[in-house]
């Protein structure tokens, strides 16, 4: 038989277990508890912190370019209260360029007003059709072909200087850079356009030819900036673009590279459409 001193080794014995696997037991719900808990703030948190109170602006650039030059825009554009998009487009065909615009309209969400330089307001004519999440366009000296045109019912590259466009092996055009300041920037400061020129990335000469979808701006409302000192489109064609649309429509004395020479401008027109994109026409 157990001894009274057994017996009370025995008891204390229990009464330590019974402690240890109430704590497991309430460590291991409140740690769970804890956890979800944490995982739900922290995915409220990054939605939060990817959500804007505004507008979400696309900015697509051109033909030779890239995202990084709307630098000027951006930096004016920062503290609007707007969430600010650049994308980078490959500019080796249409279709991959519209799937980019379209993937970044895809991430951001409704609303978006999509702003468009050059080759990109082709883009962005095509990206927003019957999009959704699109409540306007802007386009900064940019074409805005309609179906079954292409930039070269506009402009082609017989256009041009002789000697403007050098063509790689596979066909990508670059801009001379001996005449990308007095052609493409001539109202940019000469260092400036010296840099965008050797940081120009090339343009498939056979996206002349493409031919364009169904426009979007039959859908949006539009606005649209003339550069009355374009060398690269001419502004009568800039005109024919904004009348066709009925576009809002200011126009600068700028050279192709409006966005960078008058970002100020720009960025005001850009802000105006945001205050105005309501929905269809």
């Amino acid at each position: 038989m157990r001894t009274l001193n057994q017996k009370a080794e025995v008891s204390v014995l229990l009464c330590l277990s019974l402690a240890i696997i109430t704590c497991l037991v309430f460590s291991t719900y409140y740690g769970v508890a804890n956890s979800q808990q944490n995982k739900t703030l922290i995915q409220q948190q990054g939605v939060q912190s990817m959500s804007s109170n505004g507008t979400n602006i696309i900015l697509v650039h051109g033909g030779w370019a890239d995202g990084s030059s709307w630098g000027k825009v951006i930096t004016i554009l920062k503290d609007s209260g707007h969430r600010v998009v650049a994308v980078n487009m490959p500019l080796h065909n249409l279709a991959d360029d519209v799937a980019t615009v379209k993937r970044a309209i895809q991430l951001v969400g409704k609303p978006v007003l999509l702003v468009g330089h050059s080759y990109g307001g082709e883009v962005i004519t095509n990206a927003a059709y019957n999009n959704p999440n699109v409540t306007g366009l802007v386009y900064i000296s940019a074409f805005a072909p309609d179906e079954g045109q292409s930039l070269s019912s506009f402009v082609t590259p017989k256009d041009f200087p002789e000697g403007f466009l050098i063509l790689d092996s596979s066909g990508l055009a670059y801009i001379n850079p001996t005449m990308f300041h007095d052609r493409f920037a001539q109202d940019v400061d000469p260092t400036e356009a010296y840099i965008m020129a050797v940081a120009q990335k090339p343009f498939n000469a056979s996206t002349f030819a493409e031919k364009s979808g169904p426009p979007a701006w039959k859908q949006l409302p539009t606005w649209y900036q003339i550069s009355t000192s374009d060398l690269m489109i001419p502004p009568e064609a800039q005109q024919k673009f904004a009348k066709q649309m009925n576009a809002t429509t200011i126009s600068i004395n700028a050279s192709h590279a409006s966005y960078v020479s008058h970002p100020d401008k720009i960025a005001k027109l850009i802000l105006d459409a945001t205050k105005s994109s309501n929905g269809n026409k």
